[in-house]
């Protein structure tokens, strides 16, 4: 059964998401989306909390995506790109979602 995963991350307020995403466009996309695959949609907040980023992925099951986070946080690349945004984070949360008979997929 495919899963989602809702990643959220809340910025401290002396970053934008521009901020963010000017790091994650040259370090981080194209060894994360080639990794982990399935990428839905990065989406910026703008009503509720702001200066939040979510990001969701599809995986084919719960060990698919053990095994492909896996891989991508064995890569120094990766943990460069994550040594700079860290501390842009004030708050991460994730979900692990499943799809119910009307969705789409």
């Amino acid at each position: 059964m495919a899963i989602v995963e809702q990643r959220v991350y809340v910025l401290h307020t002396q970053f934008s998401t521009k901020d963010y995403f000017d790091i994650y466009r040259a370090e981080g996309a194209r060894l994360q989306t080639e990794i982990l695959g399935g990428l839905i949609g990065y989406h910026v907040t703008e009503v509720g909390e702001l200066n939040a980023i979510v990001s969701l992925w599809r995986y084919e099951s719960f060990e698919d995506r053990l095994q492909r986070r896996a891989r991508l946080a064995a890569e120094p690349q990766w943990q460069g790109y994550l040594d700079k945004v860290r501390p842009m984070i004030r708050e991460m949360s994730n979900r692990l979602l499943t799809p119910v008979d009307l969705s789409l997929d």
